[in-house]
């Protein structure tokens, strides 16, 4: 077992370099799967779900090979089953894409039920709508999903609810269908438009991308790319919600300002200063951090993958401030260990009410999930004292080097291994 072990109460100062995007990566390394010639992929992040996502691609029977650390070239030609098992998928909610690639690429898929963090109940009910309606017969039976198709054709589309897991994978699946495919209350997150920009980049005809209106008119092949995912916004909102608790200074390289901007606006009215540059963004604390009330939404909303960070930054401010989860059921999980560290926050359903405590003091924690992680290593990081955190695979799931970035920036903290043997004494 690792855990993090922070010693809190530095001021993080300096410079941080964002990587390559998660949640953009998770879906256009799949997507490579579309193409009938080899991709090269650039600023791909090194972290734990893009490991999972290139033992799947393997398993299926493509090529991969790392030219760099951050570059990777897929070929795709060379697929020998359509079916992405349990044990690969369980760690991963993301392995869900492979429906849509697979679906367009051999017109048949099977895929485990996802797993990945606990947030409450995240259900494929709008993916299936979405290739049904393709023409995709669907079926879950004994956790595997199905779906095949001897043709798809394309189709007009609207989702019950935003979803950013269905629209991506119909918009795979959507590619190579015949004739036109519209895709309405469609997600709009930097993710979708950089998963359109890499489709595009292949030969494919997607329109709207970023607006609730998706139009894709099916192509009969792509062809190879050479393509960079966009920056994080979530890792680089994590450093910069860093920087204002921990009372730093932070330039935070590598990012898209206008994907951070609702971010921005939370922490220039809890109380931090934000200066934006073209592809940088300059973080600092050290003034009275004030209430705020955050609600998540959808895409240019402030995002939910960001609530567990801007919620510990609100514990250190004064007053009360309201945190309102509009997206998944179990995001405030969390909550408990932050109490441990004397927070002072109630939850009711998705609403928590923040009573501002000023500081937190080090305790022994535990990662519930991967967002939430991020957030006990940025409590850690202000509190007084010492912080354990255990879990931290949550935390590697979607942050590259995040202890070696930190440490960088005068963070006082390592990773440490437990030996099992000594696992099984204690117990």
């Amino acid at each position: 077992m690792e855990k993090y072990i922070i010693k809190g109460g530095n001021r993080l100062h300096g410079e941080v370099t964002i990587s390559g995007a998660k949640n953009a990566a998770v879906a256009i390394l799949p997507a490579a799967l579309l193409s009938d010639e080899p991709c090269i992929i650039e600023n791909v992040p090194n972290i734990s779900d893009i490991d999972i996502t290139i033992k799947i691609l393997l398993s299926l029977g493509a090529e991969v090979k790392m030219l760099d650390k951050s570059t990777l070239r897929i070929d795709p030609r060379r697929i020998r089953t359509p079916v992405v098992e349990y044990d690969l998928a369980k760690n991963m909610r993301a392995s869900y894409y492979f429906l849509g690639a697979l679906l367009g690429k051999v017109g048949r898929a099977r895929v485990s039920m996802p797993g990945g963090c606990d947030l409450g109940a995240r259900p494929v009910d709008q993916h299936l709508k979405g290739f049904n309606s393709l023409g995709a017969e669907c079926a879950v039976d004994h956790g595997m999903i199905h779906v095949q198709a001897d043709r798809l054709v394309g189709a007009h589309i609207y989702f019950d609810v935003v979803t950013v897991g269905a629209t991506i994978n119909v918009m795979m699946a959507a590619v190579k269908a015949d004739g036109l495919t519209v895709i309405e209350n469609a997600a709009k997150e930097p993710h979708i438009v950089d998963l359109a920009n890499f489709l595009n980049s292949m030969g494919a005809d997607i329109m709207g991308a970023g607006t609730d209106v998706i139009k894709i008119r099916g192509v009969k092949a792509l062809h190879g790319a050479h393509y960079s995912i966009i920056p994080d916004q979530i890792e680089a909102g994590t450093f910069m919600v860093a920087a204002a608790a921990t009372g730093g200074d932070i330039l935070v390289r590598n990012v898209i300002p206008k994907h951070l901007e609702s971010i921005t606006v939370k922490l220039q009215k809890i109380g931090a200063y934000v200066e934006e540059f073209d592809d940088s963004i300059r973080v600092t604390g050290g003034g009275p951090l004030v209430k705020a009330n955050v609600k998540t939404m959808p895409h240019p909303g402030f995002p939910t993958d960001m609530q567990p960070q801007i919620t510990t930054l609100l514990t250190l401010a004064e007053g009360t401030s309201i945190v309102t989860e509009s997206i998944f059921d179990n995001r405030f999980k969390y909550v408990d260990e932050l109490r441990r560290m004397g927070a002072d926050i109630s939850v009711d359903g998705r609403v928590a009410v923040v009573e501002g405590v000023g500081r937190l003091m080090g305790a022994p924690v535990k990662a519930t999930d991967l967002r939430a992680g991020a957030a006990l290593v940025i409590a850690g990081l202000a509190a007084s004292g010492i912080t354990e955190i255990e879990e931290i695979h949550h935390i590697e799931r979607g942050y590259e080097d995040m202890e070696k970035k930190l440490r960088a920036l005068g963070a006082d903290m390592k990773k440490i291994s437990i030996p099992e043997s000594v696992l099984a004494q204690a117990l």
